[in-house]
C-alpha cells in the first residue's frame, strides 16, 4: 500500500489549554493523518487459499465454533456496509449462514421510482434533471433494512454500470431510479434473467446507444452501433482473454493469452442488437422509463447472423435473435469466473487466489441443483468461502475500502438519519472537498476503477498486485475525504446526522470508547498499537461536559476512520 503517512500538515493542532473544544477540520484531518505511519498497512496480496471438499467417504469436518465479535463484525463488513452491536449479536448467536438467509427472505423495500413520485419528483420542472435521485440512493443505501441487497447492488452497478454523466434524455432522473429497481430485483436472481433486463432497460439503452440502433444502410453508409455488442461482451458477460475455471488466461502457443472475441464478431453481434426503442415514450409521463425496450422490425437489420459460433437464422426476428445472443454468452464458459471474480473484489479481496475464484465459478456453473448463474448461490459461495472467513496474515488478502463504503460505514454504524427523510446528502464526486466518488456517477462504463487496476509506484504495482480502489486514490482524495469525514462526523451531511448516544457513555473511559468503536469499525483489524495511540490522543480531551464527551468520540472516530488498518478492509 502507497504510504499516506506523508500527508501536508493541514494546520497546526489545537492549543492544549482549550483541550476540551472540538478538532477543528483541518486540525483533525492533521492529528488524523499523523497516525496513519503509526497504523501499519495493508495490500491486495493474495490470501492463502483453502483445500477443496472432501472427497468420497471422507469424514466430515465437525461444524466452525460460532463466531466472536470480531469475526462477526468483519463478515458484516463484507456483507453489508457497517456492524452495530446488535448485528453482531445475531451473527454470533446463529451464524453466518443463517444470518444470510434471514437477508435473503428479506423483500425489496420501497422502490426508488415509487419513492421519486411520492415525494414530487416526477414534475415537469424535474424532466431534464436529476432532483431526486441522488437523494433515493443514499435512501436505501444508508437506511434499507435489506443490507445485503443494497451491497450486492451497489457491487453490480459498479459492474453493469450505467452514469448519470451517459443520460441526457428527459427523465433522466427517474430512468436511473428505474434501472436500481431493476438491479435490485435482479440482485438474488439469475445471472441470465439479469443480463436481459440490464440490455433492455431504458437506462442502459441509453447509456450505450442499444436504444435507436439501426440496421445497416447501404446507400447512406449507416452501420449499426457497435457500443453495447462491445461492452456486454468486454464488460457484462464474458471479458477480453478467454479464462480457466479459476479465473487464469488461457495462453496460445506464443504465450500470450487468447481474445475472447474479436473486431469481426463485435460487428456481427452488433446487427443482433438493432431495431430497439422505448416502449411509448412520453413527454409528461415517465413510467415509460421503467418497461424494456421494443423491437421495431423495420429497423431490424435482416438475414442470418453468428455469435461467437452460434449461427442465428434469417428467418429470427429481433427479440429471438437477441434471445440466442444472450443465451450464448450467459452459457460462456468465461462467465462464471470473470463476473465472480469481480463480486469477490466488490464485497471482499481486491486479488482473490485462483482456488477462490474457482471455487466461486463452481457454484456459478451449478449451485447443486443443475441451475447456472444463481445469483444468490454465489453471494452465499463467496461470502462463506474459507479465504473469506480466514483473516489474511501480513499484507495479504483484503481491499481498500471505496469512499462509498466508508460514509456509509459512517452512517450506518452510529444510526444516521434523515429527520425530513429526504436524505440530502448529494453527489459526493469532488475529490478535494467530498469523497471523489458518488453511487451511479462514475465517469465512464469503465467504473470508477478497474477490477485490473495495479497501482503504480507502489509495492503493489512491483508485485503486478491489482488493488482497483486505489485508482481513486490520492493526495487530494485522502485529504478531501478527512475533511469531509470529519465535517459529517461532528455535524453531518447536510440534514443526515448520526446519533452517539452509546459512544458517550463510554466516553469518559477513553481506551474502553477506542475499544468498542476499533471492534464495529474495524473487525478486529485495528491493532492494539494503534488503539493505544488513539486512547492517548483523545485523553488528552476533557471529558467533563457532555460536550468534551462528544468531542472525544468525534475525534475517536475519525482518527480509527483514517488509520490503514481500517481503510483496508482485511
Amino acid at each position: 500500500m502507497p504510504d499516506l503517512s506523508d500527508l501536508p500538515a493541514l494546520a497546526e493542532p489545537p492549543s492544549p489549554d482549550d483541550a476540551s473544544s472540538p478538532l477543528t477540520p483541518a486540525a483533525a484531518a492533521l492529528a488524523a493523518a499523523s497516525l496513519l505511519s503509526a497504523c501499519g498497512g495493508g495490500g491486495g496480496g493474495t490470501a492463502p487459499s483453502s483445500g477443496g471438499a472432501p472427497g468420497a467417504g471422507a469424514t466430515a469436518a465437525p461444524p466452525p465454533p460460532p463466531p466472536n465479535d470480531a469475526e462477526a463484525a468483519r463478515f458484516l463488513a463484507q456483507a453489508g456496509f457497517a456492524a452495530t452491536s446488535a448485528d453482531i449479536a445475531t451473527v454470533k448467536a446463529n451464524g453466518y449462514a443463517a444470518w444470510l438467509d434471514a437477508q435473503f427472505a428479506m423483500p425489496v423495500s420501497a422502490g426508488h421510482f415509487d419513492w421519486m413520485v411520492e415525494k414530487g419528483y416526477a414534475v415537469e420542472a424535474n424532466r431534464n434533471s436529476f432532483a431526486g435521485l441522488d437523494n433515493t440512493l443514499w435512501r436505501k443505501l444508508m437506511s434499507a433494512p435489506d443490507t445485503l441487497r443494497q451491497r450486492v447492488v451497489l457491487a453490480l452497478s459498479e459492474i453493469f454500470v450505467v452514469s448519470m454523466n451517459g443520460l441526457p434524455v428527459q427523465w433522466r432522473g427517474l430512468m436511473g431510479a428505474a434501472y436500481l429497481d431493476l438491479l435490485e430485483q435482479h440482485a438474488f436472481g439469475n445471472y441470465r434473467a439479469l443480463l436481459e433486463a440490464v440490455t433492455l432497460s431504458p437506462a442502459m439503452g441509453v447509456y450505450l446507444n442499444l436504444r435507436g440502433n439501426q440496421k445497416e444502410d447501404p446507400k447512406t453508409g449507416r452501420v449499426p452501433d457497435e457500443n453495447y455488442a462491445r461492452e456486454v461482451m468486454q464488460l457484462f458477460s464474458i471479458g477480453l482473454v478467454q479464462l480457466s475455471a479459476d479465473g487464469t488466461p488461457k495462453a496460445g502457443g506464443d504465450g500470450k493469452p487468447l481474445e475472447t472475441y474479436s473486431q469481426a464478431q463485435i460487428t456481427e453481434l452488433a446487427r443482433v442488437f438493432t431495431g430497439w426503442d422505448y416502449d411509448g415514450a412520453s413527454a409528461t409521463d415517465p413510467a415509460y422509463v421503467r418497461k424494456p425496450l421494443i423491437n421495431v422490425p423495420a429497423r431490424f437489420a435482416t438475414g442470418a447472423k453468428k455469435v461467437l459460433g452460434v449461427d442465428i437464422p434469417s428467418t429470427a426476428d429481433g427479440p429471438t435473435a437477441m434471445k440466442t445472443a444472450l443465451d450464448t454468452l450467459a452459457n460462456h464458459a468465461n462467465v462464471g469466473p470473470f463476473i465472480g471474480r469481480q463480486l469477490i473484489q466488490r464485497l471482499v479481496a481486491s486479488h482473490p487466489s485462483p482456488a477462490y475464484v474457482g471455487r466461486v465459478a463452481a457454484v456459478w456453473a451449478n449451485n447443486g441443483a443443475g441451475v447456472r448463474g444463481d445469483l444468490k448461490a454465489v453471494v452465499r459461495a463467496i461470502l462463506l468461502d474459507t479465504e473469506a472467513r480466514s483473516v489474511p496474515t501480513g499484507n495479504a488478502g483484503g481491499k481498500l475500502r471505496e469512499p462509498v463504503l466508508r460514509l456509509l460505514h459512517w452512517g450506518r454504524s452510529f444510526g444516521a438519519t434523515s429527520p425530513t427523510g429526504v436524505w440530502n446528502i448529494g453527489d459526493t464526486t469532488n475529490p478535494a472537498t467530498r469523497l471523489g466518488q458518488s453511487p451511479l456517477r462514475s465517469g465512464s462504463v469503465f467504473n470508477f476503477f478497474r477490477p485490473g487496476y495495479v497501482p503504480p509506484g507502489s509495492t503493489l504495482g512491483i508485485n503486478g498486485v491489482p488493488a482497483p480502489e486505489f485508482q481513486l486514490c490520492n493526495e487530494s482524495t485522502a485529504a478531501g475525504y478527512l475533511n469531509f469525514l470529519q465535517t459529517a462526523i461532528a455535524s453531518g451531511v447536510g440534514e443526515v446526522k448520526a446519533s452517539y448516544t452509546a459512544e458517550v457513555a463510554l466516553a469518559a473511559d477513553a481506551p474502553a470508547l477506542v475499544a468498542s468503536l476499533a471492534l464495529r469499525l474495524g473487525g478486529g483489524g485495528i491493532s492494539a498499537a494503534t488503539e493505544s495511540a488513539v486512547a492517548t490522543a483523545i485523553a488528552t480531551i476533557a471529558a467533563t461536559t457532555d460536550a468534551g464527551k462528544l468531542n472525544r468520540v468525534y475525534a475517536a472516530i475519525l482518527m480509527l476512520m483514517a488509520c490503514p488498518e481500517y481503510l483496508v478492509q482485511k
